[in-house]
């Protein structure tokens, strides 16, 4: 389903492909995030993707205009996954809602994987 919002010149529809890159967007420019991670379910594999696939990452579901957003994700080794995580939660909750003007009403945080990120 769609986002939908109502206005006094006409609706607004947010497709979930928009939602799901936002949120993509959102969640690495978090710091402790490597990047979005693609699993590959019949073999079990993850992939870091780059950041404009970021949405690949993200699964994300409306229902009453209420949005539910699931985030696959690779975090930085030597990071407190939770303090992470937390900055995750705010941080995309703040920014989608204020894009879209939708609730968000749940964002699930899974870590798919931990990788030594180069300090240049």
């Amino acid at each position: 389903m769609k986002g939908k919002m109502s206005t006094e010149m006409g609706e607004i529809i947010i497709d979930r492909d928009v939602l799901a890159k936002y949120a993509g967007i959102a969640t690495t420019d978090c710091i402790g995030i490597v990047g979005m991670a693609s699993v590959n379910v019949k073999d079990g594999v993850t992939r870091l993707l780059k950041r404009e696939n970021a949405s690949r990452g993200v699964n994300v579901y409306v229902a009453d205009n209420r949005i539910k957003i699931e985030l696959h994700v690779i975090v930085a080794y030597g990071v407190s996954i939770r303090a992470v995580a937390q900055n995750v939660l705010e941080s995309v909750r703040y920014k989608v809602q204020e894009f879209t003007g939708l609730t968000v009403e749940s964002i699930n945080v899974i870590v798919e994987g931990v990788r030594i990120v180069d300090e240049e």
